[in-house]
């Protein structure tokens, strides 16, 4: 009988170390950029739809910009089912403020700011949401746009960018964003830094959507390809000039 229970103690003991063990160490299924920027008549977004696992392309058709009750729209990096847990708290949040009923419903600022408190805790318990978020929106006219990392750290800014974007996209709208951009100039700019981005990023692909938010509301493209060009120097022979290198 004390062998039985000694086996059956063990047994509890191993299986409740594996649970308590459990913590996202590394992201699976991720994808990489997404980039933003504020233009004259609200925000638009664009990422692309890979889902990689590694280095290998997984999946050809994720969707990572998604409209937030009335008002938001957000985009995400990083692990894709951290992503859609993140939804699920999103659809609890937005239910919760539909059932008030009182005429009023959270814009992006109250959004955003929920996002880098649920991003924060979960940073502090050692288990964090693998993401890097951008969350825009439109609300009484006021147009707003920030981020959020996966350990919290938010800002907001007229233009934003995740993952690569942060180095190869925000350096090209640092010196072509304006203020007054128009719809046609503002999907031309991101199509420029989509087309940086899926030349340099060995995880982008070439299939992307765009996304605008407005008071009328969110609107985000059928998936859609970039031209491109593949024919540089640099490209053909990318080792000259690098000679002693890997």
């Amino acid at each position: 009988m004390e062998m039985l229970m000694d086996s059956s103690q063990a047994e509890h003991s191993l299986l409740s170390s594996v649970t308590a063990s459990e913590r996202t160490l590394n992201p699976y299924v991720t994808g990489t950029s997404v980039v933003a920027i504020k233009y004259k008549d609200g925000i638009l977004m664009a990422a692309d739809m890979g889902g990689s696992y590694g280095y290998t392309l997984r999946y050809k058709s994720v969707e990572r910009l998604k409209p937030v009750g009335k008002h938001s729209l957000l985009g995400a990096s990083g692990e894709i089912s951290d992503f859609q847990e993140i939804l699920r708290y999103l659809d609890e949040l937005i239910l919760y403020d539909n059932m008030w009923d009182d005429g009023n419903s959270l814009g992006p600022k109250e959004v955003h700011s929920y996002l880098t408190r649920v991003m924060y805790n979960r940073r502090n318990k050692f288990n964090p949401l693998w993401n890097s978020l951008i969350l825009g929106g439109v609300k009484n006219g006021q147009k707003y746009l920030g981020m959020v990392s996966m350990i919290g750290v938010n800002f907001e800014d007229n233009h934003v960018a995740t993952g690569f974007g942060n180095h190869l996209a925000r350096p090209i709208l640092r010196d072509e964003w304006h203020d007054n951009l128009s719809f046609e100039d503002g999907v031309k700019l991101l199509e420029k830094c989509m087309r940086v981005l899926l030349y340099r990023d060995t995880t982008a692909v070439n299939k992307l959507q765009i996304a605008k938010i407005t008071e009328e509301g969110v609107t985000i493209s059928q998936p859609y390809s970039l031209k491109t060009f593949w024919g540089y120097s640099a490209f053909q022979n990318p080792t000259v000039g690098a000679e002693g290198s890997w």
